[in-house]
């Protein structure tokens, strides 16, 4: 029973993923099937929905739309602008200035909205109008945003590292956050490496002329409150102050201030942020939902 469920599964999850079925669907369906060769139709169906209820109802998961959230508002409200700024004022003199900029800002990003997804989407956005001036590889720009990205899911806070503490049973999500920022830095900084190397086979320059430390002062000003919110996030987690749930709230408060004051955020485009975080939350979870009647299949057929 056990190598015959394996199989369908497999099987099944491989033909729907190449015919282009969406990934949550995929594995919700071959999980199905699965079900059925173990259990009676009515059983099955009525297990299934019972397990993606299951996986979706732990009050934890409630940080990672809050995350994503806080992650549209910054890109929205200026917030990404200002990391951009920041990080190219630091490291703008190596050769591929632009490409290790966005290498940096999307580890910063990441560390700050939790969300890969929303880093990519924000920094290479900002970054590809310089990209296109100065005549960078499209085909580069493209693996250096993408591969650069989900550094932020290993730099805290991570929704990803929130995920993995109920798929474990309960670790500690403070932990899990100590435990990220090594391997985040190191996986960002061999990006950076790998995009020095390649710029300067390239003959991508850096910008020419000495270290300009005003232009750094200043763009540190700028970008000094959204730096404070990792600060202000990781130190209550850490510190026992707030839990993750709570903190993701914060962040998604503290965001929304910034995108204010900036005045780069209205009632209009905050509904429209809202709606956006709302679908792109709801694909994540359910995402999780399936993945439990998966886990569930496997444990019951051993």
């Amino acid at each position: 029973m056990a190598m015959e469920s394996l199989l369908i599964i497999i099987v099944v999850l491989a033909v729907l993923l190449i015919v282009g079925v969406p990934i949550s669907y995929s594995i919700g369906i071959s999980a199905l099937i699965a079900i059925l060769r173990t259990v009676p139709l009515e059983v099955s169906v009525v297990t299934g929905a019972q397990r993606i209820f299951v996986g979706m109802s732990k009050f934890s998961l409630t940080a990672i739309p809050f995350f994503i959230l806080a992650g549209n508002l910054m890109n929205q409200g200026g917030i990404a602008k200002r990391l951009v700024d920041f990080v190219m004022a630091i490291l703008g003199k190596l050769p591929g200035a632009l490409l290790v900029t966005n290498v940096g800002a999307n580890a910063l990003f990441g560390a700050i909205s939790g969300s890969a997804s929303a880093a990519a989407a924000a920094v290479g956005s900002m970054v590809e109008k310089g990209e296109e001036e100065q005549g960078y590889d499209k085909a580069l720009c493209a693996a250096t945003n993408g591969a650069s990205a989900p550094s932020g899911l290993l730099i805290p806070p991570s929704n990803a590292l929130i995920t993995y503490s109920l798929a474990a049973g309960g670790t500690s999500v403070a932990a899990l956050f100590m435990a990220g920022y090594i391997p985040g830095i190191i996986w960002a900084v061999a990006c950076m490496a790998v995009a020095v190397i390649i710029s300067k086979k390239k003959g991508y320059k850096g910008i020419p002329g000495k270290y300009d430390w005003k232009n750094l002062w200043v763009c540190t000003l700028r970008a000094l409150p959204s730096l404070s919110l990792i600060v202000v996030v990781i130190g209550g987690i850490i510190g026992g102050v707030f839990t993750a749930t709570e903190g993701s709230a914060i962040a998604v408060i503290y965001a929304l201030i910034l995108g204010i004051l900036y005045r780069n955020i209205t009632l209009k485009s905050f509904w429209k942020i809202a709606v956006d975080s709302a679908k792109m939350s709801g694909m994540v979870v359910f995402l999780i939902g399936v993945s439990n009647i998966l886990g569930w299949v496997m444990a019951f057929t051993q």
